[in-house]
C-alpha cells in the first residue's frame, strides 16, 4: 500500500467529522479521499474543504461507502455503534483498514467488533489523543505503586452537553487500566452511581463521576486519595483537533498493518 494512504471520513458533516477532514488535509503523508454524510443530507455534493473551512479541495460529500469503495484505503469512523459495526463489515468485504473512535458499545457490540479482528486491520481506541495515551501509562505506574496501599481511586470526567454515553469511553479505559494493574475488574469493583444512604466506600472500589455541560471538549482526572495526601493525574483537551490528529496518525500506521485489533498504545509504540 502507498505510504500516503487515502483516507475517508465517516460523518464528515458533523463537528468531529469536519475536524477530521481538516486534520487529514493538513497531513503531508496522507490524503483526504472521501467523506460520507447521512442519506438525504442537504450537504450531499458539497466540497469537504468548504465544509471544514479550508476552501475548495475537490473532494465532495457522498452518502455511502459503496460509492467511494475504490477511492480510499482507510476509513476513520467516530459515529455510533450500529454504524461502526456496519462499516466494519464493509471494510472486511472490501479489504479496507479502519480507525474507530466510536464509544458507547455494549458487551455484545464489543464482542461483534472483536469478531472482525482476523478479517480487518483496525485501530480501536476510546481516545486518539497522544496525551491521553501517555496518561494511561502514568496510571499503570501510579496504580501499581499506590492502589493497594490504602489509596481510594476515583475517576472524574467532564464533556459537552451533547455527548450521549456516560461514563466516557476514555474514563472507562482509565478505570480498566487501573483495575488491571491491581488485579481487579470494573465489573466487580466499579461504582458508577452514588445516591442517598449508600454507606461508606469499600476498600477496593473504583468510583466514577460524570459531568455534562456546555462545550467542554474532554477532561479526565484519576484521583488516588488517602489520609494526608491526594495525587491527581489529569488530562484536559481544549480542541477536537487533538483527537483528529491522533486518528490520522493511526490511519497512517494501520494502512501498513495486517488484519488485527490494535489500539493507540500500539500506534505510539507504548505496548
Amino acid at each position: 500500500m502507498s505510504a500516503s494512504p487515502r483516507i475517508a471520513v465517516m460523518g464528515a458533516a458533523g463537528r468531529m467529522g469536519r475536524t477530521l477532514v481538516a486534520a487529514a488535509e493538513q497531513q503531508a503523508d496522507a490524503r483526504l479521499a472521501a467523506g460520507i454524510v447521512a442519506e438525504g443530507s442537504s450537504l450531499v455534493g458539497a466540497d469537504l474543504g468548504e465544509l471544514a473551512g479550508l476552501g475548495k479541495l475537490g473532494v465532495v460529500a457522498t452518502t455511502s461507502l459503496e460509492k467511494v469503495a475504490d477511492e480510499f484505503d482507510v476509513l476513520i469512523d467516530f459515529t455510533n455503534p450500529a454504524t461502526t459495526l456496519a462499516n466494519l463489515a464493509f471494510c472486511a468485504a472490501h479489504d479496507k483498514r479502519i480507525v474507530i473512535g466510536t464509544t458507547g458499545l455494549d458487551d455484545a457490540q464489543l464482542a461483534e467488533l472483536d469478531g472482525f479482528r482476523d478479517r480487518v486491520a483496525m485501530v480501536f481506541a476510546p481516545n486518539m489523543s497522544v496525551g491521553v495515551n501517555l496518561t494511561l501509562n502514568l496510571l499503570k505506574t501510579a496504580a501499581a505503586a499506590l492502589g493497594d496501599e490504602g489509596y481510594d481511586i476515583e475517576v472524574i470526567e467532564a464533556h459537552h452537553r451533547h455527548k450521549v454515553d456516560a461514563p466516557s469511553g476514555t474514563a472507562l479505559k482509565m478505570g480498566d487500566v487501573v483495575a488491571e494493574s491491581l488485579g481487579r475488574t470494573l465489573k466487580e469493583h466499579g461504582v458508577f452511581a452514588r445516591e442517598g444512604q449508600c454507606g461508606p466506600r469499600s476498600e477496593k472500589e473504583i468510583g466514577f463521576a460524570t459531568v455534562r455541560a456546555g462545550d467542554i471538549v474532554g477532561e479526565h482526572t484519576v484521583m488516588f486519595a488517602t489520609e494526608g495526601e491526594r495525587i491527581e493525574i489529569t488530562h484536559k483537551a481544549s480542541s477536537r483537533m487533538t483527537f483528529a490528529r491522533g486518528a490520522v496518525r493511526a490511519a497512517r500506521w494501520v494502512a501498513e498493518r495486517e488484519a488485527g485489533r490494535y489500539d493507540m498504545q500500539d500506534v505510539l509504540g507504548l505496548n
